[in-house]
């Protein structure tokens, strides 16, 4: 089974669209196969996003992890007036958030990064909708890692299932950040978490 982390040069297009709106503005995406929720708004990703523009509406710096075809960096680069890097390791991901970034004229870049392994600066928000399919391992890397690119006073924001480690993920991460609800809804959780 072809996973969404995974590169398959042989995997055909079937290019789709995806509207979103967020209060009075609208949002337009490509997507296609071989990414994440391809047909629609995965719904951790979208309690994730509005989670996070209920308590911010100020420009920051932004990393999004695992950005898919861009629906959270892109939104938040246009509402908050933020600018957002967003990186994934999904080389058909890149191509549409590319191409979303410039269909919804935002200020933002993306490129590819295996969790931090191409990122250099440092954020004021790292948020990401990990993914928990390619294991904990993998999950742990992202979130922790997120501390050595977090400028001072930055946040980390993510959202897990509970039925998918929320709790035993959230048992490591509390040795280096401080870790707040922010917002539960069909068991999905929103976290907000500070460094130590």
């Amino acid at each position: 089974m072809e996973h969404y982390f995974t590169n398959n040069e042989n995997l055909k297009s079937e290019i789709r669209k995806i509207s979103y709106s967020y209060e009075s503005t609208s949002f337009m995406f490509y997507s296609d196969l071989g990414v994440f929720s391809k047909d629609k708004i995965d719904y951790g990703s979208k309690v994730l996003l509005e989670s996070y523009l209920k308590n911010n509406n100020s420009s920051k710096r932004v990393l999004d992890i695992g950005c898919g075809y861009g629906i959270i960096g892109i939104v938040i680069s246009k509402v908050t007036n933020s600018f957002v890097s967003m990186i994934d390791v999904n080389k058909r991901a890149l191509h549409l958030t590319e191409r979303n970034i410039l269909e919804n004229k935002v200020n933002a870049e993306c490129f590819m990064s295996d969790a931090f392994s191409e990122v250099s600066e440092k954020y004021d928000i790292i948020i990401t909708n990990p993914p928990i399919r390619a294991g904990k391992e993998k999950v742990l890397e992202i979130l922790m890692g997120a501390k050595e690119h977090l400028s001072k006073n930055g946040e980390l924001w993510y959202v897990i299932r509970k039925d998918q480690g929320a709790k035993s993920i959230n048992k490591v991460l509390e040795s280096i950040y401080q870790i707040e609800v922010i917002e539960r809804s069909k068991g999905f959780y929103v976290f907000r978490a500070k460094t130590n």
